[in-house]
């Protein structure tokens, strides 16, 4: 049987982030656990383009453009949405995941989910680097590994 496996090797790849503008306490957090996994592994940070947009809603249209650009050996989505009083959580949550899982599968390319969606803003800070680690550099080695694999198919 041939097995593929990914590897954490992130020399020469090119990685595009896309993250909301919306929580930026938290996505900036995010952000530096994506950069910093990166390099890390072996990556260059002028490999990284970064582009923001206003909420996480936005951004799947941004990622499945980057993606379908051929720029970017993967792009990784990265923001926070944190639980109010109203359905809009839900909404969001919901369809920022669905267009992040859509523009991968539409542009073959990978594109990870980085966004929290938490009950709290201590929740959220929680995964944002303290003791449940970086949602950011959890999205970035699932990129990382996903492009070794897709260069095994």
């Amino acid at each position: 049987m041939k097995k593929i496996e990914g590897n954490l090797t992130a020399q020469g790849q090119k990685m595009g982030i896309v993250a909301s503008r919306f929580n930026d306490f938290i996505v900036d957090r995010l952000i530096g656990g994506a950069e910093d996994c990166f390099v890390r592994h072996g990556g260059n940070t002028d490999d990284l383009t970064l582009v923001y947009v206003p909420g996480a809603f936005e951004i799947p249209l941004v990622a499945q453009q980057m993606a379908e650009s051929g720029k970017y050996d993967a792009v990784v989505c990265l923001g926070a949405v944190i639980r109010g009083a109203t359905p809009h959580f839900d909404m969001v949550a919901n369809e920022s995941a669905k267009g992040i899982a859509t523009a991968s599968l539409k542009s073959g390319r990978p594109v990870t989910n980085g966004i929290l969606t938490t009950d709290s803003i201590e929740q959220a800070i929680e995964r944002a680097g303290t003791k449940a680690g970086n949602k950011g550099a959890d999205a970035m080695i699932s990129a990382i590994e996903m492009v070794n694999v897709m260069k095994g198919l």
